[in-house]
């Protein structure tokens, strides 16, 4: 689950260390875009692949964000942070985990960071274009500037028409490819009030873990 976390703060943020000017322009772009809007609804395609190891996983998932708020649905679980605490919740070992403590969890990425996390870490340039079902996907390679982090470089792709993420590619050192793809983003999407609260009522007989 932090792996996912992971990914997705690397699927909405940006960086002050760029080299390449035309790659930070269009990243801006990206992040100016994304904060305009008033909420954004995702379903997206997880894959991760390590062939030396014979490691396969596919799975799909939603997420809802408005503003540092997000409620993120995948592999089963749901996790909810409301602005201020995570709550994350297990139907398979009925438990739910409450941290106010974010602070670890916003430096592995968030949904919250998704759509502009360049703006520090990274050194980034312009890759190669490709033509999706008649969508020209603009590739720009992020390394991290850190020689110790455990990513080799990730590879952004970006709608250019739209200026919306298409999917991101994280290679890790270790030879695990991990790929995020959109395949449906929507915005402005009339949503529940309660929609990012947690209704502890709906969870009585489930042990509630407290982690401050």
């Amino acid at each position: 689950m932090k792996k996912i976390t992971l990914i997705f703060t690397l699927f909405i943020y940006g960086f002050s260390f760029g080299q390449d000017s035309k790659a930070k322009t269009l990243l801006d772009e990206v992040s100016i875009k994304a904060k305009s809007y008033d909420n954004i609804s995702i379903d997206f395609k997880y894959v991760l692949d390590n062939s030396s190891e014979n490691i396969k996983q596919e799975t799909r998932g939603d997420v809802v964000m408005q503003g540092d708020k997000y409620r993120l649905n995948i592999l089963g679980a749901t996790r909810i942070f409301d602005g201020k605490t995570l709550y994350s919740i297990s139907p398979d070992d009925e438990e739910v985990t409450i941290s106010s403590d974010v602070s670890n969890e916003d430096s592995n990425i968030t949904p919250s960071k998704m759509l502009s996390f360049y703006e520090e870490g990274y050194t980034y340039k312009m890759d190669i274009i490709q033509d999706v079902k008649g969508r020209k996907i603009q590739y720009v390679k992020l390394i991290p500037i850190d020689s110790n982090s455990e990513i080799k470089n990730v590879l952004l792709g970006i709608d250019a028409q739209t200026k919306h993420i298409y999917n991101l590619i994280e290679i890790g050192k270790n030879g695990t490819k991990t790929t995020l793809t959109v395949n449906s983003f929507k915005t402005n999407e009339p949503i529940s009030k309660s929609l990012f609260t947690f209704d502890k009522n709906k969870y009585k007989d489930y042990y509630i873990n407290k982690l401050d």
